[in-house]
Parts: structure tokens; sequence; C-alpha cells
């Protein structure tokens, strides 16, 4: 008998059971709310269809009562992503009407869509943000998600700060939104504060007194503050949980989320271990998740350049060292069996190295088809802008590879609705000679200004000349450079931070030239923060939506980007 066999519990069975470990990715959600992460809809769109061809159950897509904008990226999800054979689509909404509309019209395109409303149920939360009774929660639960059942009948309910909340408060609260229609229920960890043990006794917990919990999936939501989700996750999982709740690259508010391809891996490399707890024997090949764990690799890619949110090289799974062996002993028992040292084989998250025979010379339809078979497929006006890119980059680099296509198709995501072009970009430095930087940008009426100022470097110079260009106030808060493959004419990543109040934003670009890199990525920071200053997002810690008289009683008191 395996050593392990006798940590599982017995397998939990519910009428809404799902049979398997369903995925569900807010990072167009939880995780946008990185500091300096925001997408704009071209980018959510890019994101939303990769998340389908990693497979995921849900698509949680945004915060329709957040913003305009919030509104439409989620709605145009639904409706390009949302396909029969596609994933659920989900908003998420307070416990309030106005919310709670806006997010049914939203998600209404997708074939199959879902409704996510959450309220505190702390009493910390009760206290100090909501200003509300326990009494008074427990009438706004059932009314609220009867409401949203009304409009879609697919609903989940999260108890925001569920980790913290009274257990018996939190059995009644949670037996009222099924009783109302809820069919997931989510129990947070908002903060980050419980331990693997303490979260798994939560969920057995629950499962033991909630008399109609069998009705509903339970899922887990999860903060990574002290560094504990993913292992919280797992004892969730090993007690009932059959849902998770995670984002790429373990982006998100604070610390981050549970990282999605950290838990998908875990359960696919553990298989034996987590097969019993699903009623499977122990031996089975059959995946605990639907997830595509090919396309994990490329989804980290394309997320950490949209979002400008870096991996640190020692990141678990897609980490850029995960699969790297510098000490010798190591690399002898590698080269004489992988599994000596690697307990996954990183073609299993579509790691390769595989290099192409695109060149100068290559014709669009190659391209074309090249870009399909990495799964995207752009329209033809991004298609031809995306072929000029490579063109250009086929001139001045030999060897074009895999990940040089993903970033010129990354970095075309952001080049839409600019208020600012940057058109030519020059400098002058070396020993001796103060960095001197002339810079021409164009703005969204198509006129062209340039100046040109100097620096403690060229990257320095070329930023101080478009701040005068574009007299927008801000603070460079980080400046980053990658290279994106080996070699002296690799593709350099960069990306940028600005500040300006409480907004902060990111600008991502690469170019085999550095200074132009930096230009476009600082030029890019700026166009998001003029989006975001003159169409803000509502954030718990900026603001709180105004409620109509009649809605008052049902609203939660946090923002739309609340984390619950």
């Amino acid at each position: 008998m395996s050593s392990h066999r006798s940590l599982a519990p017995a397998p939990v069975t519910r009428a809404k059971d799902p049979g398997r470990v369903l995925i569900f990715d807010t990072t167009l959600r939880d995780g946008e709310q990185s500091p300096g992460a925001s997408l704009n809809l071209e980018e959510k769109l890019v994101i939303a269809q990769q998340l389908a061809r990693l497979k995921v159950d849900i698509i949680e897509a945004g915060f329709p009562f957040a913003s305009e904008g919030d509104f439409a990226a989620v709605q145009r999800i639904a409706e390009v992503v949302g396909q029969e054979d596609g994933p659920v689509i989900c908003g998420l909404s307070r416990a309030s009407k106005g919310d709670i509309q806006a997010c049914a019209r939203a998600i209404a395109p997708a074939a199959h869509n879902r409704i996510h409303t959450f309220i505190a149920t702390s009493d910390i939360h009760l206290k100090h943000k909501l200003h509300k009774t326990r009494r008074e929660v427990l009438e706004i639960v059932p009314e609220m998600v009867a409401y949203a059942s009304s409009l879609c009948g697919d609903v989940e309910f999260s108890c925001e700060d569920a980790a913290r909340s009274d257990p018996e408060f939190l059995y009644e609260v949670i037996e009222a939104a099924i009783a109302a229609g809820a069919t997931t229920i989510n129990i947070p960890d908002t903060v980050g504060y419980t331990t693997p043990d303490e979260f798994a006794q939560l969920i057995r917990d629950i499962d033991a007194n909630v008399p109609n919990i069998h009705q509903a999936v339970i899922s887990v939501h999860g903060h990574n503050d002290l560094g504990l989700v993913v292992a919280n996750f797992l004892g969730a999982l090993r007690s009932g949980a059959r849902q998770l709740e995670c984002t790429v690259n373990g982006i998100g508010e604070r610390a981050g989320n549970a990282a999605l391809e950290e838990l998908v891996m875990a359960m696919h490399v553990r298989r034996q271990l987590f097969n019993p707890i699903l009623g499977r024997p122990e031996e089975s090949e059959e995946p605990l998740t639907a997830i595509n764990t090919e396309e994990i690799y490329r989804t980290s890619r394309l997320v950490s350049n949209l979002t400008g949110m870096l991996v640190q090289p020692n990141k678990a799974i897609v980490g850029a060292n995960a699969f790297a062996h510098e000490s010798g002993i190591h690399q002898d028992g590698v080269l004489k069996n992988r599994t000596t040292y690697e307990i996954m084989d990183a073609r299993t998250i579509g790691l390769k190295h595989n290099r192409i025979s695109l060149g100068k010379l290559s014709g669009r339809n190659a391209f074309r088809s090249r870009l399909e078979e990495l799964g995207y497929t752009l329209n033809p006006e991004d298609l031809n802008q995306a072929f000029q890119r490579f063109k250009e980059l086929a001139d001045r680099k030999r060897d074009i590879t895999d990940l040089d296509l993903q970033t010129i198709v990354s970095g075309q995501a952001q080049q839409v609705n600019a208020t600012y072009t940057l058109k030519l970009v020059q400098v002058s430095c070396g020993t001796n000679l103060c960095p001197t930087a002339t810079v021409t940008l164009e703005d969204s009426q198509g006129g062209q200004r340039t100046t040109s100022a100097i620096g403690t470097g060229p990257v320095h110079a070329v930023c101080r000349a478009i701040d005068q260009l574009v007299k927008v106030p801000n603070e460079l808060v980080e400046f980053s450079v990658q290279a994106v493959t080996e070699g002296i004419d690799a593709l350099g990543v960069v990306t940028i931070r600005l500040r300006q109040g409480e907004l902060l934003c990111s600008g991502y670009a690469a170019d085999t030239d550095v200074v132009v890199a930096s230009a476009q990525a600082f030029v890019g920071a700026i166009n998001r923060l003029l989006v975001l200053s003159e169409n803000p997002s509502i954030h718990p810690q900026h603001a709180t939506v105004p409620a109509s008289p009649s809605d008052q009683k049902a609203m939660v008191g946090s923002s739309p980007k609340g984390s619950y």
C-alpha cells in the first residue's frame, strides 16, 4: 500500500459535484488589481482568448459596474470567447441590485455565463467597512442572491473574509445563499491569513454544518500574504472544495492570488495523491482538471508581457530557472536521467526552444500560419501591423524564435487607442559626451511635436524629452530590462511603471534597441495614465459607488474592485 493512501479523505459527493476540479481564472478581475497591471479592452480580449485555449472552466472577466471600460470588456469577452464550446464567462458584483443588473447585461452574450456576487461576513468587515449588523447581512444575502438567480441560472456567492468570520454565522449565511439559488459557494481567505490545516478544517466544518451544502459546489479564493495560498487550496481540495479560484502567475492584490500553474501542476504531478479524493483509482492517469498544460508557459508569458508584471526567475513552474541546472552534480544527474532532479517534463507546460525558419524573406501567409500554430488569430489590420514589426525585426535579427513572435503580438495589443505614438527617437551619447535625446511624438489628431533633452544617460534623456512633450505629471517607480532570448541581438523587453497620485500604470515594449524600447514603454505608460485619469475605475481604497435610495439597503459599502 502506498504510504500516502491513508492521507486521503473519503470522496465528497454532491448533487453539484463536477467530478473534477474546476479552474476559475480571475486574472482579468483580481489579477488586474495588481498595482500598475491595468489592461485595456484589446489586451483583456487577447488574454481571455488564451485562457480559453488553456481550457479554464470559468473566466471571471471583470467587474462590470466598476466603470464603462470594465463593462465593455466583459461584454466583448462574452461575445467573442463565450461560445457554446467555450468557458463560462463570469462577472463580479457586490450584493447590490445595480451591480447585479450591470453584471447580467455584460455577460448576457455568452452561451454559458455566471453572476458572482459577494458580501463580507467577518465582524472586522461588518464593523469597520460595511457598518452593518449580522442580521442586516442575513437579510441582504437571500434577497440579492435570489435577484441574481432571476437574471442568470448560474450564481456564485462569496462570503468576503470568510477565513476570519465566525463559523456559526458563516454557516447561516451560506445556507441562506444556497436556499436563495446560489449554485457555487466561494470561501475566500481574503487577506491571506489562514494556514493549510485551518483552511482544510474550515471546509470540512462547512460541509458538516450547512444542511444544504450538497446542492452547491464549494469554491476557494485566497491571497498569498503569508506565502501559503497554494498549500491552503490543496488542503481545501482534500476537504471537499471542487473549484479553485486563481490567476496566471499568481498576480493580484498585495502579494497576489493562488497561481494557476502551481495548482494545476501540483495536481498533475501528484495525481496518485489526489485521485482517491475524487473517487478515482489511485493509479488513474485521467487529468484532475480540464487544463491543457501545454498552454501554461505561453499563457504565463502573455500575461507577464501585457501586464508588465515580470515573472521572477525562481518562480515555480514558469520561472526562467524552473528547469535550469547550475550545479555540476545536478547537471550530471539530469544528463543521465532527467527524473533524478526534475519531477516534471518542461514540455508538459509547453516550454520549448524551437527555432523557426521564418526570416526577412518570409511572406505574410507563412507568418500568419505560424502565429495560428502558436494560438494567435489576428484581424487583418493587426496582422498587417504585426507583420510589419516582424519584417523590421528580421532585418536586424538573423534567427527569429517563437518567443520573439509572441513578444511581437503582445506588444501589438498595446498599440491601440494610444493618445501619443512614438514617431522618432534619436540619441547621442558616449565617453565624454552629454547624453542627448531627440524625440518626436504624434498625438491622436495626427499632430506631431519634437523636442530634445539631456540626461544622465540615454534612457533618462529620452524620458525627459517625452515628459516635456506630453506634460503629464508622473513619478518613475520601476524600470527593468530583460532579454527575450539568448544572443547579443536578442529583443530587449522594457517595463516601466509610472505613478500619478494613487494611479500606478505600466508600459511595456520590446525592441533590439533597448533605448527605443524604453521610449515606447514610457509612452505606453503615459497613455495608460491618461486613460485611467480620464476614466477611473472604482476601487475600495479610492471611492465608493453611489446607490439609489431603493438600493442603499443592499449596498455592501465597498467598491467594485474589492478583493473578496
